[in-house]
Order: structure tokens, then sequence, then C-alpha cells
């Protein structure tokens, strides 16, 4: 066996999904504002990108965002491999290969769910990754692909890969159809199966199990650290961010702050990258969410979006949309 780093497990019990066009740098700022103690992760980045491309845009990295994984696709393990060991030297903590997407791009590429019907590829491409960094390396996956619904397939397929040294699976807990369904629908018409990645749990102790898929509520997110190492928020913590802090502080203890004293906790890092050129829209796209149910949220989101992909846009527009909210009196901890 490979002498792969171990995650403490604390560091699993929080962590946010890797969301095309969502889980940039900007994005994971503000996410760790909100909950220190989670771990984050890129959007997919294909090895080829990571070789060939622009890495000091695909690789963009802020220094409070640890600890933080960079999240790779592909199908080549001599690449994969290579992209591993650039991801290394940039920085991540994590290296984790993507065996879940099921958009026809990742078809056409044979990576992705696809690698889901070839563990022995994704063995052989794990190991190689293993060897070239020395940051874990980890596997995102589903349950199975199209109508493949056999428990065992799905348990042989992560013990293939956990011979080849890979310690942590997250697993988004259903299956990934790769025809007749859009990417959209691929994370809400498959039926969630939970019990399969619970059980996987018990059945190999040794594995660090993460649980992904369709978690909405504290709730829910709570109910899985009884069976599973942690929970991953995909769409809920990117739609009502303020659950990333609440689940922060109710795990891992500290005050519950109030939204707007969050948000400002970002000025920062908002007029730096304004200062080099950066729109605020590119950075401000991710807070939307931040007032979710509250009142004056839809305000909130009305005030950005209008004004931020102007010229000149700067933090006084923040502070604008702030005032719609009502100043949030006081952060309440029994909020829903």
């Amino acid at each position: 066996m490979p002498n792969v780093p171990a995650i403490p497990a604390e560091a699993l019990r929080l962590s946010v999904a890797p969301m095309m066009d969502w889980t940039d740098t900007h994005c994971r700022v503000f996410h760790r504002l909100l909950a220190p103690h989670a771990r984050l992760y890129t959007e997919m980045v294909h090895a080829n990108a990571v070789i060939h491309g622009d890495r000091n845009h695909l690789l963009a990295l802020d220094p409070v965002e640890h600890p933080v994984a960079l999240q790779l696709g592909g199908s080549e393990p001599a690449l994969l491999a290579q992209a591993a060991r650039i991801g290394e030297e940039h920085g991540f903590d994590e290296i984790n290969l993507n065996c879940g997407c099921p958009s026809d791009r990742v078809q056409a590429g044979r990576f992705g769910a696809c690698l889901m019907r070839e563990p022995a590829l994704v063995a052989d491409s794990v190991a190689a990754m293993i060897a070239a960094c020395n940051v874990p390396v980890t596997v995102k996956c589903r349950l199975g692909v199209d109508d493949d619904h056999d428990y065992d397939r799905f348990r042989h397929f992560v013990d293939s890969i956990a011979e080849a040294g890979c310690r942590m699976f997250v697993v988004h807990a259903r299956n990934a159809w790769l025809k007749g369904l859009s990417p959209k629908e691929n994370r809400e018409v498959p039926p969630l199966r939970y019990d399969w990645a619970w059980r996987l749990k018990r059945e190999r102790p040794e594995l660090r199990v993460i649980v992904n898929g369709g978690i909405a509520t504290r709730d829910e997110a709570t109910q899985h650290l009884e069976h599973a190492d942690g929970a991953m928020l995909g769409r809920a913590a990117y739609h009502d961010p303020y659950l990333l802090h609440r689940l922060d502080v109710d795990w891992f203890g500290g005050e519950l702050q109030t939204r707007a004293d969050l948000l400002r906790t970002l000025r920062p890092h908002v007029e730096t990258w304004l200062a080099q050129g950066i729109a605020l829209k590119h950075i401000t796209r991710h807070v939307l969410g931040l007032f979710h149910g509250e009142r004056g949220g839809r305000a909130f989101r009305q005030v950005l979006s209008e004004g931020a992909h102007k010229p000149g846009a700067d933090w006084a527009l923040v502070e604008r949309a702030l005032s719609m909210t009502q100043f949030e009196p006081e952060a309440r901890a029994d909020a829903a």
C-alpha cells in the first residue's frame, strides 16, 4: 500500500462540492469567511488544461482558502499524474479525481461518470497521481451509471481504487444517466440512495466516506454525520450560503455572526481585485443568496444584479444592497 497522507477526520466533516462555473477563487474566499472549518473544492479542471492552459487563471488560489482541493478531470494516468504534481506545486491540499460528471463533453472525452465503468483505469490513474505528489489523492463518484443498480458493483469500484491507495471517497449518492438526462436533471432526477454510502462506510470503516447529493438543510446534513465521515453541500451552499455558516458554528463551535457582518469581511478581497481591474460582478454573483429567505433578500439581489456589471461599480454598491435588508438586527441561532 502506498504511503498516502491521511486527512484528519474532523477536517472532512463539512465540505462544499466542486461546481462548474460557481466554485472559483472568489466563491471559495467567500465560503471560507462563512465557514472557517469547511473543506473547499475547485471547479473541475481537465488535466490537459492544467498542463497546457493558463494556470494563473485556472489554478487561482488565495491563501485564505486553505484547506482547498483541486478537482481534476481526465482518464490518462500520465497526464493526471502530471496535473496532480502541478496542483500540489500551486499549493492545493488535496487532488480529487472526478468520476461523477455526466455531461456530454465529459462522455466524449471518456472521463467523469464514464469512469465508473472502468475501475481498473481509475485505479491506474489514482496510483499514478499518488506516485506523483505528496498530498492526498481522493475520488468523487456516483453510485453507478444508467441502470447499474448493483451495490456489489459499486463496492467493487471503490475497492479497486482503494487498493491503488485512495483512502477517501466522496459519494454523490445517486446514479448518473449518460443518455436522456441533462447535467441539471442528473442532479435531481435519479433517486438518492444515501443508504449505499452509509453501508460502504460500515463495511469499509478504514475509508473516509463523504456523502453528497440533495443535502439542503441543517438537519439533513447533521444526519449524515451519524453514518459517514462528513457531508458535502452543493447547490444549497451556493443558493443559501448562510447555511454553511450555521453548520460551521453548530459542528465546530464559535459565535454566529450576522449576514451583513460576514459580507463586510469580504471587502478587502473585493477591493484588491477591483484594483486589478476585475469587475465587481465577478465576485458579487457568488453572494446573491446570502439573504435567502430573509426580509429584503430580493432587493439585495436586485441591487447587486443590476449594478455590479456597470463600469465603476465598487463596494459602495454592496453597502447599498445591504441597506435593503433592514440591517439584519442580530444573528439568530434558531434560523431555519
